[in-house]
C-alpha cells in the first residue's frame, strides 16, 4: 500500500490493484464496493455453463459479481472503474457487457459533467434568479454552482430530478425521468432537446427538501450535453442502490 499526492493510495485486493480515496468517506457516490467471492468449496461447477472442475478446468472468480465461472465463461478482462481498478480485470460475460456500456460515462459523459455549463438558477419558490456555471466536483460528489453567489448540492442527498425540455406546450415542458430515492423505474424520454432540470434535495443539516430550477442559459447546446450527461449520471447513482 503505498500514498499518492491527490489523497489517494494503491491498494493491492485479491482482484487486482485499485486506486482509492485515502479517506473512505471520500470515494465517489458512483464506485461501487468489491463482492464477496462465492467460496470455493460452494463452487464445483461453473455457475454459467455447468462445467464440472477438476485438476484441468480452474475456476475464476468474476471481479465484479464475485461469482464462480470456467476460463471460457470468465475469460474477458474488462476495465472497472467503479471499482477503481489500475487495470482491466476478469469478468463474466454478462459483467462484462455492463461494464462495457459504463465506460461510455467514464470516457465522454464524467468529463462533460467536470467541464460543467452555464445556467439561469432558481432557489425555491424565489423569483429571483442568477445564471450560475454548474459543474460536478472532482470527487464526483457535488454539484457546485458558482455566480455571484456558491453553493453546492450534495448528489446523495437529492430525492429526485426532472429534466426540462424544450416542449411546444407547459405542461410537455417538464419530463420526470428518475427519482433517486423512490421510483422504480427510468424512463428515457422521446426527442426533445433538454434544456433545463428540476432538483429536490435536502441542504446539509435538514431534513426539508429544497428545490432547485436551472435553465439553459446563452449556450443552449453545452448546456444540453451537459444535462444529458446528468440523466446518465442519475442512471448510475439509481442503479447502485440495489447492486
Amino acid at each position: 500500500m503505498s500514498s499518492v499526492p491527490d489523497g489517494k493510495k494503491l491498494v493491492r485486493s485479491p482482484s487486482g490493484l485499485r486506486m482509492v480515496p485515502e479517506n473512505g468517506a471520500f470515494n465517489s457516490p458512483f464506485s461501487l464496493d468489491e463482492p464477496q467471492w462465492v467460496p470455493d468449496k460452494e463452487c464445483p461447477r461453473c455457475m454459467q455453463c455447468d462445467t464440472k472442475f477438476d485438476f484441468i478446468r480452474r475456476k475464476h472468480h468474476c471481479r465484479r459479481c464475485g461469482r464462480c465461472f470456467c476460463d471460457k465463461c470468465c475469460s474477458k478482462k474488462v476495465a472497472l472503474p467503479r471499482m477503481c481498478f489500475v487495470d482491466p480485470v476478469r469478468q463474466c460475460a454478462e459483467c462484462s457487457l455492463v461494464s462495457q456500456k459504463e465506460m461510455e460515462f467514464y470516457d465522454k459523459q464524467l468529463k462533460v459533467l467536470l467541464g460543467g455549463g452555464t445556467f439561469v438558477v432558481t432557489l425555491g419558490t424565489s423569483e429571483k434568479s442568477e445564471t450560475m456555471t454548474c459543474r460536478l466536483s472532482n470527487n464526483h460528489r457535488y454539484l457546485f454552482l458558482d455566480g455571484e453567489s456558491h453553493f453546492e448540492v450534495e448528489l446523495s442527498r437529492m430525492s429526485s430530478m426532472q429534466i426540462l425540455t424544450d416542449g411546444t406546450s407547459p405542461e410537455n415542458d417538464i419530463h420526470t425521468y428518475t427519482s433517486l430515492l423512490d421510483s422504480h423505474y427510468i424512463s428515457e424520454g422521446g426527442t426533445s432537446r433538454a434544456s433545463g432540470m428540476l432538483l429536490h434535495y435536502k441542504p446539509m443539516g435538514s431534513q426539508d427538501a429544497q428545490q432547485l430550477r436551472m435553465e439553459a442559459a446563452d449556450d443552449k447546446k453545452v448546456a444540453s450535453l451537459w444535462l444529458a450527461a446528468m440523466h446518465k449520471a442519475a442512471k448510475l447513482l439509481y442503479e447502485a442502490r440495489d447492486q
